[in-house]
């Protein structure tokens, strides 16, 4: 079963139990993940991703502005999102795949990062965020 099916099966689940929350969350993610679809873009994981990130940026400008009765709809949006993402993979393993892409890059620098994220990225697509990666990135160049 599709990620598309799953939530669709799950927005009928969310009407019968009455949770209006839930249902437009979930309404939400099957508009995108069907425009993906259309567009023959993005695959389900980078839209999961793509939405989920926008509810947590949202939410922290909601928190910004004061308003955290909105902030915490959109954090428990984007909880919902990542409900239909894979797990995300352990620190000691993603040190271990950004330690292995240093090496296949031959990166030895900060200036070098790019290279280890390309290399990297691919490896841990959905597994692991890019802020994530990023930060383990810098700290196996020992900047």
């Amino acid at each position: 079963m599709s990620v598309l099916e799953r939530v669709q099966d799950d927005v009928k689940n969310a009407l019968k139990g009455g949770d209006r929350e839930r249902v437009h969350a979930l309404r939400m993610i099957v508009n995108e993940l069907q425009k993906a679809e259309k567009e023959g873009g993005s695959d389900d994981v980078s839209v999961l991703q793509r939405e989920r990130k926008r509810r947590l940026e949202a939410a922290e400008a909601y928190r910004d502005g004061g308003s955290h009765d909105r902030a915490e709809v959109e954090e428990r949006e984007a909880e919902i999102i990542e409900s239909y993402m894979p797990e995300q993979m352990p620190d000691e393993e993603l040190r271990a795949v950004v330690g292995d892409a240093v090496a296949e890059s031959g990166a030895s620098s900060a200036r070098e990062m790019g290279k280890v994220m390309s290399v990297v990225m691919p490896k841990v697509k959905g597994r692991a965020e890019g802020k994530r990666v990023s930060e383990l990135v810098r700290e196996a160049l020992g900047s």
